[in-house]
């Protein structure tokens, strides 16, 4: 249960630091943090988190995330299930404190968006729904490829956290315009949920795509980060 206690609170931060630091501070007025800001507060809540609670349940975070390091033979199956029910409450709860304190200020409406995922119209910048699909593939494929990676045992010891954090800051940086960046479930369903609607309509994308990308990526590594006979 510590494990899944680890899960909920992580995915709570993440939500909470990630789409709390889009919603309540990327626009503010004259001193806005912008897309680069939101894409370091992303960053931030991971590397925090993996410093804080990685030692207790490898803080995942995220059900593509476990899913992943399943298929890359770092996970057990049995656990698969009790981790993404742990993440999702946690983003759910995260979303329902964000709103909280978002729908304190004069004239809130989750019409904007409330960070929530989308393509085509709800997409940021109008991408078609298969761009957002190869986008949230290939960016979580390459997350996982950076957690595997870094998180080897031949790897650099202590430095993963840092490589990690990073790795989502760059993804947040190039997605951001396409989809405002998902590489992950339970971030899209904590707010998602809260908007409902289009968001929620669009949500299937938000779970299949980071999953087959973060499969993807488990398989690459687990061949490719194998050590040579």
């Amino acid at each position: 249960m510590k494990k899944y206690g680890a899960e909920f609170v992580g995915t709570f931060w993440l939500v909470l630091g990630g789409c709390g630091s889009a919603v309540l501070a990327a626009a503010f007025p004259n001193l806005g943090i912008g897309l680069l800001g939101v894409s370091l507060a992303f960053g931030l809540t991971v590397l925090t988190m993996a410093y804080a609670i990685g030692h207790i349940s490898g803080c995942h975070l995220n059900p593509a995330v476990s899913i992943g390091l399943w298929v890359g033979g770092r996970f057990k199956a049995k656990e698969l299930l009790p981790y993404i029910i742990a993440q999702v409450l946690g983003a759910i709860v995260g979303g329902g404190v964000l709103y909280l304190i978002a729908s304190g200020k004069p004239g809130f409406d989750v019409a904007g968006g409330f960070a929530s995922n989308g393509y085509g119209a709800h997409s940021p910048d109008g991408y078609s729904l298969l761009a957002a699909l190869v986008t949230e593939v290939v960016m979580t494929f390459m997350f996982l490829f950076i957690i595997l990676g870094a998180t080897d045992k031949r790897a650099p010891q202590g430095f993963a956290p840092i490589a990690i954090g990073l790795g989502l800051t760059l993804i947040h940086l190039i997605s951001i315009p396409v989809t405002n960046t998902s590489v992950n479930p339970a971030r899209s369903t904590g707010v998602a949920l809260f908007v409902g609607g289009w968001a929620l309509s669009q949500l299937w994308l938000f779970w299949v795509a980071p999953i087959v990308g973060a499969a993807i990526g488990g398989i690459v590594y687990r061949f490719l980060g194998s050590p040579a006979e």
